[in-house]
């Protein structure tokens, strides 16, 4: 049971403390007690605490909204909810609704991608590719169609280069555009890293911008989830700026507001804006507690902290830093089959043969003893299973906080090693 926060540590009721390598769900980017940001919240209670948005809006969200739409790329419009599950909702309802406003009515299709996570709510869990988590809702999810993911360590040919790996990849978009009708799909969505259901995924370079063609070839909207890789995780703002890509719509969370409060949002361009300010006027959507004024002032205090203390640049130093520190010490392991990650947002996918990429067995449960291993070190890492397939695969996501430096990094590195050494001897016993 956890009693209290100490910058990146989590403290217990017994007083065990332990080094926050996850962020929780790659959530707490300023650890767990900054006095800024627990001002903010304080002071904003004592101001207001909540208002409806159909009656009123609030300071913290103006503020918030454009401070968010001057250092996007290319958005002009913010909505604000309560979390990535709820932004991703809202923007499957919103990228329908502009086709309809448009006079496109029989575009209905969305398209997403294998072993990506959009959240949990059945819109959003539909659009998502995790086997694991749609099996038994199957039967209430809408319609999705889904296509390979970018994942290089599995999915590039030996004799391939990135490049002509990351077109043959982007590609299938196009061919299921084709195959459903080229006027009929909606939008593709896609994490411009993928988080904790592959394991920290990048592009290959030039990936995303090939996906940009695509769309803007079918009139597809491209919506960018960045709930987990956005808000500076991998080291810059929107993890989007470093694919050089503009979509139509991104959806944030998580870094938002750091964990002070629950917070996420939809960013719009002003295509999908004027769709709706032009026809019905009205985003027939909403929440009771959307442009919460506590939130945002919490979320409002997080972003000008990073900002202030220049905590980007952090992450990128950092990121390298410990990814060097993990190969150096991983690099060789005879369980580790990749590295791999953007900034902070680190992964490392596990086989049981380093030439064949062989997992391990399903029902080994690997993920769940190296998490369990790793508390007993006093490391909260990010353990999962299913990365290959959505039954097949582990990895371990690394998301620490944006404030961490090098003896936490050092830390983070030894008592990982504890962990999966504890793990793979008990494997070996058994």
């Amino acid at each position: 049971m956890a009693a209290h926060g100490d910058g990146p540590y989590v403290i217990d009721t017994t007083g065990k403390r332990y080094l926050d390598a996850s962020g929780g769900a790659a959530v707490s980017c300023l650890g767990y007690n900054h006095a800024d940001v627990i001002a903010a919240i304080k002071a904003q209670l004592d101001a207001i605490p909540y208002v409806h948005s159909a009656f009123f809006t609030s300071q913290p969200a103006e503020e918030l909204a454009e401070f968010l739409v001057e250092r996007s790329p290319g958005m002009y419009r913010v909505y604000f909810v309560s979390g990535g599950s709820e932004a991703m909702e809202a923007s499957l309802k919103l990228a329908r609704q502009v086709f309809l406003e448009r006079g496109e009515p029989q575009r209905r299709h969305f398209i997403a991608r294998r072993q990506s996570f959009h959240g949990n709510t059945l819109g959003a869990l539909a659009v998502g590719g995790n086997q694991l988590r749609r099996r038994q809702f199957e039967p209430l999810l809408i319609e999705t169609h889904h296509i390979s993911p970018c994942y290089a360590y599995r999915g590039r040919e030996p004799d391939e280069s990135e490049a002509a790996y990351g077109l043959r990849t982007a590609d299938e978009l196009e061919h299921k555009i084709q195959q459903l009708g080229s006027n009929s799909v909606i939008a593709f969505i896609a994490e411009p890293v993928v988080g904790a259901t592959a394991g920290a995924v990048p592009p290959v370079p030039g990936y995303f911008r090939r996906i940009r063609e695509i769309c803007d070839t079918y009139g597809v909207l491209l919506i960018f989830d960045e709930v987990m890789c956005g808000m500076g995780r991998t080291g810059t703002l929107f993890s989007c700026e470093q694919d050089g890509v503009q979509p139509d719509m991104i959806t944030i969370a998580k870094g938002l507001g750091a964990g002070y409060q629950p917070i996420g949002a939809l960013l719009v361009n002003a295509g999908i804006y004027q769709a709706i300010e032009l026809g019905s006027h009205f985003f027939q959507h909403g929440h009771t507690y959307m442009g919460h004024p506590t939130a945002c002032a919490a979320a409002l205090a997080v972003q000008r902290v990073i900002e202030r203390q220049g905590l980007l640049a952090n992450v990128v130093r950092q990121g390298g830093a410990l990814q060097d520190a993990l190969r150096a010490r991983f690099g060789e392991h005879p369980y580790v089959g990749d590295i791999r990650g953007r900034g902070l947002l680190i992964g490392m996918e596990f086989v049981s043969n380093r030439q064949t990429k062989e997992p391990f067995a399903a029902e080994l449960q690997l993920h769940q003893t190296i998490k369990a291993h790793a508390m007993e070190a006093g490391l909260l890492c990010y353990p999962m299973g299913g990365t290959i397939d959505g039954r097949s695969g582990n990895h371990v996501l690394l998301a620490p906080p944006f404030t961490v430096g090098g003896t936490h990094l050092t830390e983070i590195v030894t008592k990982l090693e504890i962990a999966l050494d504890r793990t793979f001897t008990e494997i070996a016993a058994a």
